[in-house]
C-alpha cells in the first residue's frame, strides 16, 4: 500500500515503533503511524473499545504483533482500570479474547489489572495508553509493564510491581502526557506533596513521580523515550489533547 498517513513519513500498514533493548528483555512503545484506521483514528489504533471500526484494530493489533515479532496469542493484557494490581502470567495463552481477536459472547472477560509480569520467555506484557505512562520493567529472568495514570502512581503501582522482581530491574518509560500540558485539580497535587519537584504550578510531572518511585525502589537504569502525547499529534494519539475522540497506542515487553 502506498497511501500515506497524515503524519506523512510512513506508509499505511508498516507500524512505527520506539524500540529499546534491556538486559533480559525487549521494549517496544507503538506510535499512531502505520496501520490502517482513519479520521481521528489515523493509523495504528490499537483501542478496541474506540469507535473505530473493530476491524481495522484487529488488523491493526495484528500488524503490530508481526512487526515486534511476536505471536499475537501470545500477547496478554488486560482490562485497564486505573489500579494498582498486577496480573502474574505463567506463559500460558492469555485468559479471555486474544489480542487480535475480537471479543465474542461466551468468552469471559479480561482481568481487569492495570500491571503484567512474567517470568516466561516470548510472552508479551502488554498496556494501552492514551497520556498515560506505560512502564516497562526488565531483569534476567523477568519482565513486568505497568499502565501508570496518576491514581496507579498514587496507590502504588510501581512499588508493587518491584516488590515482585529479585534484583532492581532496568526501566523504560514510554511516551505520555508531560508536565508542559498536565494540569490538574488539588486533590491529585495533593497525592504527591510528598515528593519533591513533580509538580509546578498546577501541573503535575508523571514521568518525574515515576523516576523518583523506580529510584526509591533500586531501578539505577531509567530510559525515557522523551515523548509529550499530547505535544506530538502527528506521532502520539492524545486523551487530554483531543478528548474521548482519539485512539490508543501501547507499550510492550519481553523476555529474551
Amino acid at each position: 500500500m502506498t497511501r500515506r498517513s497524515a503524519a506523512g513519513t510512513q506508509p499505511l500498514e508498516r507500524p512505527a515503533t520506539i524500540d529499546l533493548e534491556l538486559p533480559g528483555g525487549r521494549v517496544a512503545f507503538s506510535t499512531r503511524r502505520g496501520g490502517v484506521s482513519e479520521g481521528p483514528y489515523e493509523s495504528l489504533n490499537l483501542g478496541i473499545l474506540t469507535d473505530d471500526e473493530p476491524e481495522r484494530v484487529t488488523r491493526n493489533r495484528t500488524l503490530l504483533a508481526d512487526h515486534v515479532g511476536l505471536d499475537p496469542d501470545g500477547i496478554a493484557m488486560g482490562w485497564q482500570v486505573h489500579g494498582a494490581e498486577l496480573r502474574e502470567w505463567d506463559g500460558r495463552a492469555p485468559r479471555g479474547p486474544g489480542f487480535a481477536a475480537r471479543a465474542s459472547a461466551g468468552q469471559p472477560e479480561l482481568d481487569r489489572v492495570d500491571a503484567h509480569g512474567t517470568a516466561a520467555e516470548g510472552l508479551g506484557l502488554l498496556v494501552l495508553v492514551a497520556d498515560c505512562l506505560p512502564v516497562a520493567l526488565v531483569a534476567p529472568g523477568r519482565v513486568a509493564m505497568l499502565h501508570c495514570g496518576w491514581r496507579g502512581l498514587a496507590e502504588g503501582i510501581v512499588e508493587r510491581a518491584l516488590a515482585t522482581f529479585r534484583e532492581p530491574p532496568a526501566a523504560a518509560i514510554g511516551p505520555g502526557i508531560g508536565a508542559c500540558c498536565y494540569e490538574v485539580g488539588d486533590e491529585v497535587l495533593a497525592e504527591f506533596r510528598d515528593l519533591d519537584g513533580v509538580t509546578s504550578g498546577r501541573r503535575l510531572d508523571l514521568k518525574a513521580v515515576a523516576s523518583l518511585k523506580l529510584r526509591a525502589g533500586g531501578a539505577d537504569r531509567i530510559e525515557d523515550v522523551g515523548l509529550c502525547t499530547s505535544c506530538r499529534p502527528d506521532l502520539l494519539f492524545s486523551h487530554r489533547r483531543d478528548g474521548a475522540v482519539t485512539g490508543r497506542q501501547c507499550g510492550l515487553v519481553w523476555r529474551v
